[in-house]
């Protein structure tokens, strides 16, 4: 049986702080991307809205158009830092999210946009499932106000490694997403988020430990570092998960950067002890990766 990860592979989750000064979030990027590679990293990983400040007042403001593909480094100053730092670095760069406007519909997106080593752009991802919650005395946060969902599952297929899914955030909190991307064969799902004090404290290691057990797959969560001084303030905490729902590293609220390496083997390892995957019963429930799902790979 061919294994989900071909080959070992440094994964970077790189834990950083966004100013109101996209110029320099993008330069900022830039730095800490490149030393991640030069630790050895070939996968990496940015935050959520790691181009701007977080929140519906300023998703508008910071928007960049996206389609048609490729932008004008006018229409999207980020997608071209982007795809030029991935060719710099000679690695995968999921580019955590930025603020995307569709331009013919005027419809605004929370979106992820993933490049190769040679700075080619592999595939866009649009937060499926948008952050609507209101805890009475803790927190009101309404995505829906400004913002669109996207309507697919994102597999990317890096041709070394083998399959990889993107996700945004709240859409961890959506099991179907992850199990169907993992029935695809993915060995990896990524998910850059902003969680806040509240959820976070609650649920931000249990989400990533609960996907990575359900699917027996490794999990990492990107944060923006925290600060007290902006109107939303992150949890932090990036952290990656392995397949048996083990933290194998997890940052505190501050800058910095997970750096492990995703053994080749462990996956499979994991999952001929514990046998979930062959042990399904379909018979009494549906497969939620069959039948119609909306995936781009």
């Amino acid at each position: 049986m061919a294994q989900l990860l071909k080959q070992s592979v440094k994964l970077a989750l790189v834990q950083l702080a966004s100013t109101a000064d996209k110029a320099h979030n993008l330069a900022h990027a830039r730095t800490k991307v490149l030393e991640a590679t030069k630790l050895g990293a070939k996968i990496v990983v940015l935050p959520e809205c790691f181009n701007s400040p977080y929140g519906t007042k300023y998703f508008a403001q910071y928007a960049e158009t996206l389609l048609p593909s490729p932008p004008t480094e006018a229409q999207s100053p980020s997608y071209h830092a982007l795809s030029n730092l991935a060719k710099e670095a000679n690695a995968y760069i999921i580019g955590g999210s930025i603020p995307e406007l569709e331009e013919k519909t005027k419809k605004l997106y929370n979106t992820s946009l993933t490049f190769s080593p040679t700075g080619e752009l592999l595939a866009t991802h649009r937060k499926v499932h948008l952050f609507d919650i209101d805890i009475p005395g803790k927190i009101r946060f309404k995505e829906s106000e400004v913002l669109d969902p996207g309507n697919k599952v994102t597999i990317l297929d890096l041709p070394e490694y083998g399959k990889v899914a993107v996700a945004i955030c709240y859409d961890i909190r959506f099991p179907e997403l992850a199990m169907v991307a993992a029935r695809k064969g993915a060995f990896l799902l990524l998910y850059p988020g902003a969680f806040n004090l509240t959820t976070g404290a609650l649920h931000w290691e249990l989400l990533a430990r609960a996907r990575a057990v359900d699917n027996q797959v490794y999990v990492g969560l990107c944060s923006p570092a925290r600060d007290m001084s902006a109107d939303y303030n992150a949890w932090g905490h990036s952290l990656l998960i392995d397949p048996n729902a083990e933290v194998l590293q997890m940052l505190d609220e501050k800058e910095g950067i997970v750096l492990q390496e995703l053994v080749q083997g462990r996956i499979e390892e994991v999952r001929k002890g514990i046998p979930v995957q062959t042990q399904r019963r379909f018979d009494v429930y549906p497969d939620v990766s069959a039948g119609k799902v909306r995936y781009e790979e």
